[in-house]
């Protein structure tokens, strides 16, 4: 059970008061749970939690609890699980890594692109220092990016550039939309013909309102024939946030948040709402992450056959790549194994 570092930012729930949480799952939850049988998962899922408003961060460790026990009974992997109860194909595919660099900007970019990462650096652009009065910081930040994977990573590897702006363009732009369409397209400008992604441009103050912001720029872009993917982030944390900046396509892709939506249910329907109305759906999560979430996001990704998936947790890199690309790696290798072997049975 965790939650995000930015506790109560966008729509979030407020901090996380882990001893009443442990206060709760003792007191109240376990004893529905000790005992009884792991009637699936999502049966036992609504059975213990059903509408009751439990905080986010203990829906998300219980559902994490009944999902493990449900593989656990099956003899199968949590993916496995997941796929039979949702009606998915068990694909063999990976999901595309992405890594965030904290406040290591530069060093950390190098290591991710000598690691090879699918998509990078996240950048964490979260004060006007890292922006710019007017973007400048930020934009030459992207160019350096975009030289650096030339230069390290070679013609061959083709990383998306993904730079989370903490809603720092509305903030030294005053919010116009206008000046931030033209901004992020002067930031494709510099990283050329690589794939750019910007999350959460601007952060306002209600999810209609975000959403509405969102609406203004992608169309701007559009119409410029500009290929800058738009990413949202903040008051999207719920299934039904998801569905509504999805219909509305407000954003090329959607973070799934998944402390944020909490039980692990709500974070599969997400992922699979957004692909439905063909919206990108970027797996996400937390610097905070314990390596438990982080192993179970591996199979939520493949299950759900995600677009991206961070690598997760901390801000170092490495360990996110390890926890997260080991973990998704096994999986792959023991679905092979059992596919070859129906195949030559």
């Amino acid at each position: 059970m965790m939650t995000v570092q930015y506790s109560g930012a966008g729509g979030r729930e407020p901090l996380f008061d882990p001893k009443a949480a442990r206060a709760l799952v003792e007191e109240s939850i376990s004893k529905s749970l000790i005992g009884s049988a792991i009637d699936g998962f999502r049966a036992t899922c609504e059975r213990v939690m059903g509408d009751r408003r439990f905080p986010a961060a203990v829906r998300y460790g219980l559902s994490q609890a009944v999902l493990h026990a449900a593989a656990h009974v099956r003899r199968v992997t949590p993916a496995e699980v997941i796929c039979s109860e949702y009606s998915l194909p068990v694909r063999l595919r990976a999901v595309p890594l992405f890594a965030q660099s904290g406040d290591l900007r530069r060093d950390n970019t190098d290591k991710m692109i000598l690691k090879r990462v699918d998509a990078l650096p996240h950048g964490v652009i979260n004060s006007a220092a890292n922006f710019g009065p007017r973007g400048e910081t930020f934009l030459d930040y992207a160019g350096w990016v975009a030289r650096r994977v030339r230069e390290l990573g070679g013609p061959q590897y083709r990383p998306i550039l993904h730079f989370d702006l903490y809603g720092t363009a509305g903030r030294e732009l005053a919010n116009d939309l206008g000046a931030i369409a033209d901004l992020l397209n002067q930031a494709q400008q510099r990283v050329g013909s690589f794939t750019l992604q910007v999350e959460t441009p601007f952060l306002l103050g209600s999810r209609e309102q975000q959403i509405e912001g969102f609406v203004t720029p992608r169309a701007l872009l559009e119409r410029r024939g500009s290929p800058v993917r738009l990413v949202a982030d903040e008051w999207c944390d719920t299934v039904a946030d998801v569905r509504e900046f999805a219909k509305r396509r407000a954003a090329h892709l959607v973070q799934i948040k998944m402390p944020d939506l909490g039980s692990l249910t709500d974070c599969i329907e997400a992922v699979l709402a957004a692909k439905a109305a063909g919206i990108g759906a970027y797996l996400g999560g937390s610097c905070a992450e314990t390596d438990l979430s982080a192993r179970l996001a591996a199979h939520v990704g493949v299950a759900t056959q995600a677009d991206l998936l961070l690598a997760e947790p901390g801000m170092g890199v490495d360990e996110g790549i390890t926890i997260v690309g080991n973990e998704q790696s096994r999986l792959l290798a023991v679905l092979a194994a059992r596919a070859q072997r129906r195949g030559s049975a």
